[in-house]
């Protein structure tokens, strides 16, 4: 599990391609390296990687064909930057919200509104069917950030980012057009699946009483 504050970033600093299949390697941070072993979850951009190879701070992953299709991670190169989370421990402080790193789908910046302290930045998701999870003020994993939802439009939503923000992550390096990685929050896909499923049993049973109304009175 992981908590959405993102610890710090790595540059992606080789990457070996085979078919349907890749290893990265990234430069981790030196504050990031203690304790860090073969087998350990460490979240790229969200997304949930096992480490399979340690030299140094050069820390090496490997990301299979889903990943490579359903996450942003494919599209980065040699050089580029990604957030960085380690798994939380029990002792942990969740700043942000609890996170599987588990991808469900990408979002495309498609607005950008800077002001003086902050920038509202809006995106839409490519899997429109995911838009019922984004509710306004819920949560919502953006490239692995825990971030609170702004404005909800049929079709895009927004999120505030401060200065912090900006700073210490990707987001403040994004334009226009650039893609990023989804995670609904699990709490909100529960319950938003909880009452579509109360609902069509309740249409159903309703149904099925009209339907054995009518038979009877036409008996």
């Amino acid at each position: 599990m992981f908590t959405g504050i993102v610890q710090g970033t790595a540059e992606i600093v080789s990457i070996e391609e085979k078919e349907l299949f890749r290893t990265h390697t990234v430069r981790l941070p030196q504050e990031l390296l203690p304790g860090l072993a073969l087998g350990a979850s460490v979240a790229h951009n969200g997304c949930c990687l096992t480490v399979t190879a340690i030299e140094g701070d050069r820390v090496s992953f490997d990301l299979i064909k889903e990943t490579l299709r359903v996450t942003n991670l494919g599209d980065l190169r040699q050089g580029d930057v990604v957030n960085i989370e380690r798994a939380a421990k029990f002792s942990d402080e969740i700043g942000g919200h609890l996170m599987s790193g588990h991808i469900m789908t990408t979002a495309e910046i498609c607005k950008i509104i800077q002001s003086e302290h902050n920038r509202e930045v809006w995106f839409k998701i490519q899997d429109a069917a995911q838009m019922k999870y984004i509710l306004h003020k819920g949560f919502v994993g953006i490239d692995g950030i825990s971030l609170t939802v702004g404005d909800v439009t049929k079709t895009k939503f927004c999120v505030y980012l401060i200065p912090e923000t900006l700073e210490r992550t990707t987001l403040g390096a994004k334009t226009f057009g650039d893609r990023v990685n989804i995670e609904i929050d699990p709490h909100t896909q529960a319950i938003v699946e909880t009452v579509e499923r109360v609902l069509a049993q309740r249409d159903a049973a309703a149904a099925m009483s009209m339907l054995t109304g009518q038979s009877t009175t036409e008996s």
